[in-house]
């Protein structure tokens, strides 16, 4: 019998924020499943990270390279996968993938129904393209698979789990499903420029650790922290009362429940925003895969990347990888290989920018221009050099550190291997012209 799978999917949520205190709920789902230690992102900003899990390819293949860019309607995207191999599925939340980027050019519903062929194949849809456009932390509305309004009261994150919980409880019939569940939280409200947690939980919160890598830095993580984490609680909560959901009907035995989120956050150290940046707090994410369907096997410390989850989805569901994806399905459980020995990372917005991390090392390069305007290039420049088993927390960028040199060619070589396999142009690297400490 083939798994019911759920995607739980938060956005711009750090990977240090999956811990039993903070998220007790998902954890003890990685402590009976599995929890991948190191999961990346291969695109630290939302639209192109949703293009590339919806298309299984990097954000230079499918052409999604930046915010504002809808799928290719000829693209077989990942509900299609599913829909031909006898599932039934559904989306729910934030799509970010439907509206054209230029003003007065295209198809624009930021605040309006997303047609139904930019609604990615799935079949079932309570969804609404920008989400923050059409709602905040509190209060708002979505639209069914006609393009009907639907409005909701409360808080965003228990009112997108209803919807999921709705269909869970009317789902029928012999087919297994596959729900994806795209949450707003823990992102801030781009028109409020804050961070929204529940008003009942955000002073429990006032005086959580600050995450190490931030403090040493100027941002705005100090006044923003505890609405953030206090968003992730309710996430969690939320994942709770839909596990509850499954056991009630029956039906969590035979179901693999994800969670990850797009990228993470850093709070406007590394740059004016709070990704789009090589750092760990940008790049790196939370990744567990729980339910009654996976096998124990706790915490996996394997390089894990974004790009590897369409191939993991349909090897979970026994359906066929298409040689068209650019990812690996992930080892859930240690009889099977670790294949990765790096993970690659396209950044565009802030900049062209290109990066590669080893469990050990991290390397990036950027081009000379602006990521608003372009998204590739063959020259790129060295930008930062980390060796994180002595630095973890980034505060020593190597790049211009001559005794350096041979672990720089040997991380430029790599991340112009990574580049080539995912259809770029074999680069060409130049010393940094100016070498940023931050």
């Amino acid at each position: 019998m083939k798994p019911n799978i759920i995607f739980y999917f938060s956005d711009q949520q750090r990977w240090d924020t999956l811990n039993e205190n903070l998220m007790p709920n998902v954890w003890e789902l990685g402590e009976n499943g599995v929890i991948f230690h190191n999961s990346f992102t291969c695109q630290p900003v939302c639209g192109p990270a949703r293009a590339c899990l919806q298309t299984g390819q990097y954000a230079t293949e499918n052409r999604c390279y930046w915010n504002g860019i809808p799928l290719e309607e000829n693209t077989v995207n990942l509900a299609e996968h599913f829909n031909r191999n006898g599932y039934d599925t559904a989306y729910i939340g934030k799509w970010h993938l439907a509206s054209d980027r230029y003003p007065g050019k295209g198809i624009h519903c930021e605040k309006t129904a997303v047609p139904k062929e930019r609604q990615g194949g799935y079949k079932y849809w309570r969804a609404a393209d920008i989400l923050e456009f059409t709602s905040h932390g509190y209060d708002g509305y979505i639209f069914d698979e006609e393009g009907n309004r639907i409005d909701f009261e409360g808080y965003r994150v228990n009112c997108i789990n209803d919807f999921a919980l709705e269909y869970i409880n009317n789902h029928q019939g012999d087919k297994p499903f596959f729900m994806f569940v795209s949450q707003l939280e823990p992102h801030h409200q781009n028109d409020r420029s804050t961070f929204e947690g529940p008003k009942d939980k955000v002073n429990l919160f006032r005086d959580y650790p600050l995450p190490p890598d931030l403090t040493f830095l100027e941002g705005n993580y100090e006044k923003e922290y505890p609405d953030y984490v206090a968003a992730i609680s309710s996430l969690d909560e939320n994942v709770g009362r839909l596990v509850d959901c499954l056991k009630e009907k029956g039906i969590y035995d035979n179901t693999v429940i994800v969670y990850t989120s797009d990228h993470g956050c850093h709070f406007k150290t590394r740059n004016a925003e709070y990704k789009r940046s090589c750092h760990d707090s940008s790049i790196r994410t939370p990744l567990v895969f729980g339910g009654g369907a996976i096998e124990k096997e706790g915490r996996r410390d394997c390089l894990a990347s974004l790009i590897d989850l369409p191939p993991t989805l349909l090897k979970i569901a026994g359906i066929p990888i298409p040689e068209s994806y650019s990812g690996i399905a992930l080892p859930l459980n240690k009889a099977e290989a670790e294949e990765r020995d790096c993970v690659f990372v396209q950044i565009s917005e802030s900049q062209i920018g290109r990066a590669v991390r080893t469990r050990e090392w991290k390397y990036s390069a950027r081009a000379i221009g602006s990521g608003q305007l372009g998204h590739s290039a063959t020259h790129y420049f060295d930008d930062y050099l980390y060796d994180l088993k002595n630095d973890p927390f980034e505060k020593n960028n190597l790049v211009g550190d001559k005794r350096y040199s041979h672990k720089l060619k040997e991380m430029r070589d790599l991340l112009s291997r990574e580049m080539v396999k995912a259809g770029e142009k074999k680069p060409v690297f130049h010393k940094a012209l100016l070498v940023r400490k931050k």
